[in-house]
């Protein structure tokens, strides 16, 4: 079986940040696969700053394209309802032992206000990468109760972090300014093309 990282959240939009990160844990990890899954609708996040699911999966699509570890699922954009990590981790059905969720690290910290925090890491072992820079620490006290909730020690992959962010991004789009060398070219133009980002709200 492949050993398979799954790498989900809402691309909004995708940036060269998240392909860095991918690209450098598949290497550090030695995986098969990195399975980018768009978030249909994220648990905690707000909708009104969304672009549609459809735009993107399909920036997914473009960014990840050519790359020989790297594969896209519609599988949340086609599921009705919030796009819980349990569900699609299961849904998968790769085993545990080749089956990895890579996750922040601030997002680790937080771990136990998702859906079934414990199911999760029953289902695949659990890969943090902090932030460069970040002050995370495993043996910490806020780490160390989530490990002792799920009842496992996550992988800590440290790899280089790049200062992008999808709101900066966002920001930049509705302010008319550049977006150049943040994200692939095919991405810029699919922004431009549907006109996404253009709204207050996005």
């Amino acid at each position: 079986m492949a050993r398979t990282a799954v790498f989900g959240g809402s691309f909004n939009p995708i940036h060269y940040g998240h392909l860095l990160l991918a690209d450098e844990t598949a290497e550090t990890l030695a995986l098969d696969l990195v399975l980018f899954v768009p978030a249909a609708v994220p648990p905690h996040k707000s909708p009104a700053c969304l672009a549609p699911a459809e735009d993107r999966y399909e920036m997914v699509k473009l960014a990840t394209a050519g790359h020989p570890k790297f594969a896209v699922s519609d599988i949340e954009v086609r599921r009705a309802g919030p796009s819980y990590t349990v569900d699609t981790l299961e849904a998968l059905g790769v085993p545990r032992d080749d089956l990895f969720l890579l996750v922040g690290s601030e997002t680790f910290l937080d771990f136990l206000a998702w859906r079934e925090p414990r199911r999760i890491a029953r289902l695949a072992r659990i890969v943090v990468v902090p932030r460069m820079g970040s002050a995370f620490d495993p043996e910490g006290a806020a780490a160390q109760k989530v490990v002792r909730e799920i009842g496992e020690e996550p992988l800590v992959v440290r790899v280089t972090s790049l200062p992008i962010s999808a709101s900066d991004l966002r920001r930049r789009v509705r302010e008319g300014r550049s977006i150049a060398y943040r994200l692939p070219d095919a991405v810029t133009a699919h922004i431009r093309t549907r006109g996404l980002y253009r709204d207050e709200g996005a």
